[in-house]
């Protein structure tokens, strides 16, 4: 295990992850806005380090050597208490049921590699945001994120793909302006390739190809379940702009 010297101010980060090269390591070394207090690649130290070092924040891999990621955040729930870190997976396991394992157990994000250091940092000051006064608008999105992320698992939507994160974005949206389903083309597509620097062809068919694998893993009886009404069958695929609008329309029911 690697221990470092703290940061005086700076957010306390500890990363556990058997990766050799890893690039969320060296950007928290480059950033005055972080403290890397250790690295390790093993379980066992993790749950011996945390107690002692009392990090903000754990980044972790759930393939560790020793014991499992999940095996860790258990014990360390029971070891640390109130003095829990806020904890973030940054995995190459990407099947849905990790994802839904994670959330139970009280991960803060579950984050499919390769991730963007920016992005995580990103992620990191959301969290933080979340306890200041005044942040129910915060709040507010990450209730929307973790149902949206819900209804997507259900479906069988992956989340390591990239139509994923186009449609949660997009449910988002049309929550936020339910006018701009009537202009897909021309607002939703290109605010979400904005965002997501890309274009809007790609999301269009990021989306298309989100849908086609949750039709093909055979979840429709899910699907009908969650609007409550038999709408779709195997033969007949939403469009993108019709999965969106219902989806927005339930999360907007539901308050």
């Amino acid at each position: 295990m690697e221990k470092t010297t703290p940061g005086k101010g700076k957010l306390r980060v500890y990363v556990a992850d058997k990766a050799e090269e890893n690039p969320i390591v060296t950007y928290l070394r480059g950033s005055d806005k972080f403290s890397l207090v250790g690295i390790s690649p093993n379980g066992e130290d993790v749950l011996n380090d945390l107690p002692l070092l009392k990090p903000d924040f754990l980044i972790m891999e759930v393939l560790l050597s020793g014991i499992d990621g999940f095996e860790v955040l258990e014990k360390l729930k029971e070891k640390m208490k109130d003095e829990m870190p806020k904890v973030i997976f940054v995995t190459n396991l990407s099947h849905s049921g990790f994802v839904t394992k994670a959330m139970n157990e009280g991960v803060s994000y579950f984050m499919v590699k390769p991730v963007k250091p920016e992005v995580l940092e990103e992620r990191m000051f959301d969290l933080l945001s979340e306890e200041k006064p005044n942040s129910g608008a915060l709040k507010f999105n990450k209730q929307l994120d973790e149902k949206i992320s819900n209804i997507f698992i259900s479906i069988g939507i992956p989340a390591h793909i990239k139509g994923y994160q186009f449609l949660r974005e997009a449910v988002k949206l049309a929550v936020e302006k339910p006018e701009i389903i009537g202009s897909i083309t021309k607002q939703l597509y290109p605010t979400i390739a904005e965002r997501f620097e890309t274009s809007s062809s790609k999301v269009e068919r990021g989306m298309r190809h989100a849908i086609e694998v949750a039709w093909n893993r055979g979840k429709i009886e899910n699907i009908n379940s969650l609007f409550g009404l038999k709408i779709y069958n195997s033969n007949e695929k939403p469009t993108n702009g019709e999965l969106i609008a219902l989806i927005a329309d339930k999360m907007i029911m539901e308050g």
